[in-house]
């Protein structure tokens, strides 16, 4: 006897929604296995509007859509990015982290959400910055191995 339309259908259907349901437990294990980035404020600053680390990323590269793929990877440690596009140059050497607020640890906890090293980090103090951090993408944007 062979099996009607229906019960092929059905165990299509059955098959399909057991494969989603092993994805989706795939990937709860591997977020509770993986740890975060801290991406909260280590200090509190009255005068800015969150608690996570606001962050502003500028292509300094010249590469179309990089400055969307920092946003991304950095969105996804819990980064607040207000701002993104290019900088004043496309030929920037090294990717680096601006410290706008005088909070290092806060730049630090950017850096290390783009696996780049303390030495990256360039404190510039701007009272008229409402952020963070900027980022400034260089030319060495394939080596960081994005998160």
């Amino acid at each position: 006897m062979e099996p009607r339309t229906s019960d092929r259908r059905l165990n299509g259907l059955l098959v399909v929604s057991a494969a989603l349901l092993g994805l989706l437990v795939l990937f709860l294990v591997f977020r509770l296995a993986v740890p975060r980035i801290e991406a909260e404020r280590a200090d509190d600053a009255d005068a800015l509007i969150s608690q996570v680390i606001q962050v502003q990323v500028l292509n300094g590269a010249g590469r179309a859509g990089l400055a969307n793929r920092f946003t991304s990877a950095l969105r996804r440690n819990g980064f607040d990015v207000v701002e993104s596009g290019n900088f004043e140059s496309f030929d920037v050497p090294h990717t680096y982290v601006i410290d706008r607020r005088g909070h290092s640890e806060n730049a630090r906890r950017v850096a290390r959400a783009l696996n780049l090293p303390e030495d990256r980090i360039v404190r510039e103090v701007s009272e008229g910055f409402f952020l963070d951090a900027t980022v400034v993408i260089g030319l060495d944007y394939d080596s960081l191995n994005l998160p």
